[in-house]
């Protein structure tokens, strides 16, 4: 008898969980049946795939590599299913997006609202992580697009430039249009308090890399893990944060400064699966995040 998909779900279930129990629990079926359906798959397979025998079950090494084919399976079904729902000409559709948190400050809304401008029948799936949980979620096949920083990527992630990202000192307060302030010495930071994003923030860590290189000790008053904390700070307060231009232009009751040597710039990128099936929506998004840069004049990132 041929394996079902509801074995290859079962087996991975456990091997994800490390427990009969908390497997069943999660897939609403009772333990006896979890343990029969694994067993009867383990004897189509002809080999033992869990080890039961420690304090956790955990896959043998037949299991690892059973388990490896089993989640390429699951995923290429996934993806077989949703190109068969994909309609090209976009009256409905579905698209899974990941974001770097900046980018939700100043992307997401115009990139959301173009789409539903366009195309009011594509559902969006809209989720906030770190660059590496991007990849390897694109990898796992969890979502179709990601949009972050350009650099050394994945095995199998492919980057697509967008712009270029440039950071400046963010202090409140309206700037008149056309007397841009002046560029601040970056050694002069360390008469401003500052607000910053928390440490597992990669801004955070650009921003740390390049005061450490010039010998600046930044007197940090605040730290948070919204941009729009940062921002509702610096509005109501003397402190002063460090955030890309492109929120600035949203927020007129904030002044960039920049910094002398100013941040170095960072290359923004949209990431997918390489060979990964595209459907007709994320190719419609693709389009659009391409417009919607353009539009608003972001820099053009470096060929």
């Amino acid at each position: 008898m041929a394996p079902e998909l509801r074995h290859l779900r079962y087996l991975l279930a456990v091997a994800e969980h490390g427990s009969f129990t908390r497997a069943a629990e999660d897939l609403r079926i009772s333990q006896p049946t979890l343990s029969q359906q694994v067993r009867q798959l383990e004897r189509t397979v002809g080999a033992q795939l869990l080890d039961r025998t420690g304090r956790s079950v955990r896959l043998t090494d037949a299991g690892e590599t059973y388990a490896r084919h089993a989640r390429r399976a699951l995923r290429d079904l996934a993806a077989a299913e949703r190109a068969v729902q994909d309609v090209q000409d976009l009256t409905r559709g579905h698209l899974r997006l990941a974001v770097t948190p900046t980018f939700t400050a100043y992307l997401v809304g115009p990139l959301v609202a173009g789409l539903h401008e366009r195309h009011p029948g594509i559902t969006l799936d809209v989720r906030e992580m770190t660059q590496d949980r991007i990849e390897s979620a694109l990898l796992a096949d969890d979502i179709d697009l990601g949009i972050a920083f350009a650099g050394a990527h994945l095995p199998g992630i492919t980057a697509a430039t967008l712009f270029t990202e440039t950071l400046s000192l963010v202090t409140g307060g309206h700037h008149p249009e056309g007397d841009p302030a002046p560029p601040l010495p970056i050694r002069s930071l360390t008469q401003h308090q500052l607000a910053l994003l928390s440490g597992d923030f990669a801004t955070r860590g650009h921003i740390d890399a390049h005061l450490a290189a010039h010998g600046v000790q930044p007197r940090i008053a605040v730290e948070a893990n919204s941009v729009q904390a940062l921002v509702e700070i610096v509005r109501r307060t003397t402190i002063a944060t460090v955030l890309p231009d492109a929120i600035t232009h949203d927020h007129p009751h904030l002044t960039p400064v920049p910094l002398d040597p100013a941040l170095p710039v960072r290359t923004v990128a949209l990431l997918r699966r390489g060979g990964a099936y595209e459907s007709a929506a994320a190719r419609a998004f693709t389009r659009l995040t391409h417009d919607v840069v353009r539009a608003r004049g972001y820099a053009d990132a470096p060929p």
